[in-house]
């Protein structure tokens, strides 16, 4: 008599589901997940929303070191036996979050291949952008730098057409993101509205245009910028 076959694993379901090891909560703008410091044994997925991790210096200097969108996972330094978190998390809006414990996620990405496929990607591509900003931080003017994170929290060079930037984000986030000064962020928002690379209508439009000016190399957006 053959045996009944399991039910494929559904990565989704999995995510999104409370069950053993798993728990979902639903934070309001600016909650705090965890500190920097804390003690932590579970990784974190983005249901719905965003989440920001920022981080302060020994001499007191807080930064902005990432957004986290819905689809993506954070906190999951734990796997690898991390038992501080080195940044702190706070929702960026209204958002739904799974908390995973280290030991649910660990049989998860042993036990099920697509699962695992699909949290190495998140890692392959999340690696990917950190040598990105680091390149982007060594070899490009704050103009550039700006633009860049512009076009990726626009989703623009992705599928589809670029997605208004529909979250609260003042030019002080994005300057500690970026590495200059908010006067400097404000200057160069202003220039990119008046060459027509962005527009503003209660949320921040990127155009395509912006996308061919970091591509095409244009002057208004090269290193003399910083003198």
């Amino acid at each position: 008599m053959n045996k009944a076959k399991s039910p494929a694993f559904d990565a989704d379901a999995f995510l999104k589901a409370v069950g053993q090891g798993k728990t979902v909560r639903t934070l309001k703008k600016n909650d705090v997940i965890y500190s920097q410091g804390d003690s932590g044994d579970h990784v974190f997925y983005v249901q719905k929303g965003r989440v920001k991790l920022n981080v302060v210096s020994q001499h007191g200097k807080e930064a902005v070191v990432g957004i986290v969108e819905a689809g993506q996972f954070f906190g999951e330094g734990c796997l690898k036996g991390r038992s501080h978190r080195v940044a702190t998390t706070s929702a960026m809006m209204d958002t739904v979050i799974t908390s995973i414990s280290r030991t649910a996620m660990l049989a998860a990405l042993q036990d099920e291949p697509k699962f695992s496929q699909r949290f190495m990607s998140y890692l392959l591509s999340r690696n990917s952008r950190v040598e990105e900003d680091l390149i982007d931080q060594l070899f490009n003017s704050s103009e550039r730098r700006l633009a860049r994170l512009l076009l990726i929290l626009a989703h623009v060079g992705d599928e589809g057409a670029p997605q208004p930037i529909d979250f609260a984000i003042n030019q002080e986030t994005l300057a500690d993101m970026i590495g200059t000064t908010r006067s400097r962020v404000s200057f160069f928002m202003n220039k990119f509205r008046k060459l027509g690379l962005i527009t503003y209508n209660g949320k921040i439009h990127v155009n395509n245009s912006l996308l061919n000016a970091v591509l095409h190399d244009k002057p208004s957006l090269r290193r003399d910028d910083e003198a």
